[in-house]
């Protein structure tokens, strides 16, 4: 193990740069993830040789999710716990104050569950195309 840790410091790694996301109707998850989340859009284009959107979202003015649709993109199985990425999670500073903000857009939570590692309260949703998002309250 501790030749792994030598291997992954000499990439000298800074920091997450983007998260992908494919979405099956662009403008929807897009309006989900700038409307009802509050992400903002920095820049857009439509890419005619894919007939593809692409959009570059920020988060409290950093860069972290670029959106994609590409016609016929086949499903990702995302439950129950398949192989993958297993979710997205977003730290909040109340859970149930996000879940209540959800909620008046129409978009529900699991029940509030207790971290048993840290006590942090956390609840899952899923955006448009099914995909796993948490609010984890930090």
């Amino acid at each position: 193990m501790g030749e792994s840790i030598e291997k992954i410091a000499m990439l000298k790694l800074k920091h997450l740069h983007h998260i992908a996301i494919i979405a099956t109707d662009y403008q929807r998850s897009k309006r989900f993830y700038c409307d009802t989340l509050g992400f903002t859009l920095q820049g857009e284009v439509f890419r005619a040789e894919r007939d593809s959107w692409k959009g570059d979202l920020a988060l409290n003015g950093q860069y972290v999710i670029e959106l994609f649709n590409f016609p016929g993109a086949p499903a990702r199985i995302s439950r129950p716990e398949a192989c993958g990425l297993r979710h997205l999670a977003f730290a909040v500073d109340d859970v149930a104050e996000a879940i209540a903000a959800l909620a008046k857009d129409g978009v529900s939570c699991e029940p509030i569950r207790i971290d048993p590692t840290t006590g942090r309260r956390f609840t899952f949703f899923t955006d448009p195309d099914d995909l796993p998002l948490e609010l984890y309250e930090a």
